[in-house]
């Protein structure tokens, strides 16, 4: 299963608003045209596979809405333009025209095809392209310009088509979708994640249960997740910190079937609905940390999006990701703000009961009376209106190599490797004359010529990581903890500034950190020797063993990616030691597939000789753009496991943004400082 789906007709653009209204105004053809036509001038619509389009029948629509609501779209095609105008009045922030209905019907249908391609395996993921959108609209009202609700209809035909118990569905819209959340609140079987702009309800739709607070009913409780953002100006580094302390760590635990997300880039700079300043890149890696879950099951559905030039650039990062390109380069990810914190940790505070991964935490929300924050109400407006002419970059290039992966292998496990990954062959004479020089610099105990040989294919593949012919590499070594030191000199040395090592294994990485150009986070089971606070050197130490699978997603999760995020490595070397069960298969893979979102790709995997073929044919496919193995429904991570991680992170949070979290006294301290 490959390939991305691509899912639009010109046909969804051919209605508008036919009166003067300043609230839906905004919602124009304009807003499907721009993104379609940035796709093309990219040459991304041509890589994508097309579907034609069909309408959705009666009984499709009737999955979510009701009959007597169907029955009253059904005749606006027939109003006359004050009729249309009287029926619309019901109803809020939306509008009606005569060729809406069947625009409504063709964006159902559409999101329906694309769920269709990617459950059937014809494609392993994709985009539509649809207008009017959807997750306003409720079961018997259309509202803030949508008519059918395209995604939950979606999911409830998955549901009955295809026999899933687990969808997760995300919404990274600015609003909030609570037609999504009405639709599911009393059903486990789907996860509905929202953040929106609230402000504490005094951003639209106004709805006290879009609060933290809104976790679901009866059955359904804990699997609604509302993440309020309570001040525009959220940024890139808001973003990923909601992902990685939120949304990812009950994602895996989830473990959904398929992966379904209402696409509304409002949420993105420059918009005037959203106002906030995430960039467009920013959605690339938010696509791509949800690409390994559902064994890579994921359909992307327009929803809102209102600055032209913000949302044809955040379509097209998204496309890119899911077609595999390189992740963007991602500028200045630091700590969140203070705002970001309370909302997170208010979330996370509510849902303790409900979900393993947050059974750790022993905090209450944080009152919702007005906050010190909050005292001068003047401050969100002057934040909003500096968003308002804010420019920003052109999102930079994302060329991939030609070839995605290298490999150096034995023989007898040359067929564990993905096809299409690339065999070197007679290595340069420049080549071995520098792995000479490392030898001689930091390997002089290296005597034997198959060391001197492993060697020179470790330079090899740096070499052509670094002249972008291909992405990354896999090389089998004799040792790894010289082989480990002699990558990262060479690659100091020629290419890059800074080289993240994830390492795991027990035994001590010979890797000289000092300078800060190096950042060694080693995930181990002995409790390390020495300094345990350093910057650039990290112990992710599970006193009970790695087979807590619970508990070391959690420390790649909410530990490991922030850190790496906020590091912005040039290179990522990655090293598995003598730790090499079958049982840790699934983890290193899930790890290596999300490690791709870092250095835009490049990536180093160096696997002891000996190690399991199972492993090497998981680092192959996984460095290859295949999604991880599902790692099954999460148990509760080992409490000692747990208390080891916080330990680590209470040693680091002051020294990584990423990795703060506040407790009630300490949050209004932090708002009270100058």
């Amino acid at each position: 299963m490959s390939g991305s789906a691509l899912i639009y007709d010109k046909e969804m653009t051919r209605y508008k608003l036919l009166w003067t209204d300043p609230v839906c105004e905004i919602e124009t053809p304009e807003r499907l045209m721009v993104s379609y036509e940035a796709l093309k001038s990219k040459g991304l619509e041509q890589r994508c596979e097309s579907f034609p389009i069909r309408e959705a029948t009666e009984e499709e629509i009737l999955l979510a809405h009701s009959k007597e609501y169907l029955e009253a779209v059904k005749q606006t095609p027939h109003l006359s333009l004050e009729e249309l105008r009287t029926f619309t009045q019901q109803y809020s922030d939306v509008y009606f025209h005569p060729n809406i209905y069947h625009c409504a019907k063709m964006a159902v249908g559409a999101t329906i095809q694309l769920v269709d391609n990617v459950m059937t395996g014809k494609v392993r993921n994709g985009m539509a392209l649809v207008r009017p959108p959807g997750h306003h609209s409720q079961r018997n009202a259309a509202n803030g310009f949508c008519v059918f609700n395209n995604v939950a209809i979606a999911a409830v035909h998955a549901k009955n088509h295809y026999n899933l118990s687990r969808i997760l569905i995300v919404d990274w819209d600015i609003h909030h979708g609570q037609g999504v959340q009405y639709c599911f609140e009393e059903d486990p079987s789907v996860l509905y994640f929202s953040w929106h702009r609230y402000e504490h309800r005094s951003f639209w739709p106004y709805l006290a249960e879009s609060d933290f607070d809104g976790v679901g009913k009866g059955k359904g409780a804990g699997f609604n997740i509302n993440l309020p953002w309570n001040k525009v100006g959220m940024t890139n580094s808001d973003y990923l910190y909601a992902f990685f302390q939120v949304l990812l760590p009950v994602a895996y635990e989830f473990d959904p079937e398929l992966v379904l997300i209402c696409a509304g880039f409002d949420s993105a700079i420059g918009d005037p609905e959203g106002h906030m300043c995430a960039s467009p890149e920013i959605f690339g890696h938010l696509t791509h940390l949800l690409m390994s879950l559902a064994k890579g099951r994921l359909c992307v559905v327009l929803e809102g999006g209102y600055n032209m030039s913000s949302l044809a650039q955040s379509v097209c990062q998204t496309v890119q990701t899911l077609l595999g390109d390189p992740t963007p380069v991602l500028a200045s990810v630091g700590s969140p703000c203070h705002s970001a914190l309370e909302s997170v940790q208010n979330v996370r505070a509510v849902h303790q009961n409900y979900w393993n991964c947050f059974k750790h935490i022993v905090s209450e929300p944080i009152t919702k009376c007005c906050r010190m924050e909050d005292r001068d109400g003047d401050e969100n407006n002057e934040t909003k209106d500096q968003t308002e002419d804010i420019v920003w970059p052109e999102p930079l290039l994302r060329p991939a190599p030609p070839v995605r992966m290298a490999a150096v292998v034995s023989t007898e496990l040359k067929d564990c490797l993905p096809e299409g990954c690339q065999q070197l062959g007679e290595i340069s004479q420049m080549y071995i004359e520098e792995a000479k020089k490392i030898r001689n610099n930091h390997a002089q105990g290296m005597t034997d010529e198959k060391s001197l040989q492993c060697l020179q294919n470790v330079v090899s593949v740096l070499e052509k990581i670094k002249n972008k012919e291909v992405r990354n590499g896999l090389v089998l070594v004799p040792d790894v903890f010289v082989f480990v030191s002699c990558a990262v000199q060479h690659t100091l040395s020629s290419y890059c500034d800074r080289v993240l090592v994830v390492y795991v294994g027990d035994d001590t990485v010979p890797l000289d950190t000092q300078d800060g150009r190096v950042l060694l986070v080693q995930i181990c089971s002995k409790e390390p020797e020495g300094e345990k606070c350093v910057r650039s050197l990290s112990f992710l130490h599970f006193p009970q063993g790695l087979h807590d699978r619970a508990s070391v997603m959690q420390a790649v999760l909410c530990l490991l990616l922030p850190m790496a995020y906020e590091f912005d490595p040039g290179l990522v070397v990655q090293v598995l030691g003598k730790c090499n069960s079958k049982q840790e298969v699934p983890i290193w893979a899930q790890l290596t597939s999300l490690l791709q979102g870092l250095a835009q790709g490049k990536t180093l995997a160096l696997l002891q000789r000996g190690c399991d073929p199972e492993m090497v044919n998981a680092t192959g496919a996984s460095l290859s753009g295949s999604p991880g193995p599902s790692l099954g429904p999460l148990g509760t991570p080992l409490a000692e496991n747990m208390e080891a991680l916080e330990a680590q992170r209470q040693r680091l949070k002051s020294q990584w943004g990423l990795l703060l979290k506040t407790g009630v006294s300490s949050i209004f301290n932090d708002f009270a400082k100058p």
